[in-house]
């Protein structure tokens, strides 16, 4: 089994779940996070006062999925959140050593 974890822009979030359906994704976490990375944050002026934003705005997509499926979920996340500029996000794969459904007992993939 493998964890799933992708740092995207918050405007890519339906696509991306609409890209993950097909696929039987059937659940996922969504976070609202911020940080930065080589775009370093970015200036913006309010009320005619320049402000430099050490972090911006950011979803965490964490989907847990079957080892033979991350990569096609992988796909999927590059496809649907991809705009061609700087600030698209990353995407990280982790191994999961266990899952326990806590309502039933089930584990593993039985638990997904």
């Amino acid at each position: 089994m493998k964890l799933v974890m992708a740092i995207i822009k918050p405007f890519k979030l339906d696509d991306v779940r609409e890209a993950l359906t097909p696929l039987g994704v059937q659940g996922l976490t969504v976070s609202e996070v911020k940080g930065f990375g080589r775009q370093k944050g970015q200036t913006e002026i309010y009320r005619g006062a320049e402000y430099h934003v050490n972090f911006l705005p950011k979803v965490k997509i964490e989907v847990a999925v079957s080892s033979d499926l991350a990569e096609q979920v992988v796909e999927a996340i590059m496809k649907a959140a991809h705009t061609g500029k700087i600030g698209d996000g990353k995407i990280f794969i982790m191994d999961v050593e266990r899952v326990v459904r806590i309502r039933t007992g089930e584990l593993d993939s039985e638990a997904l």
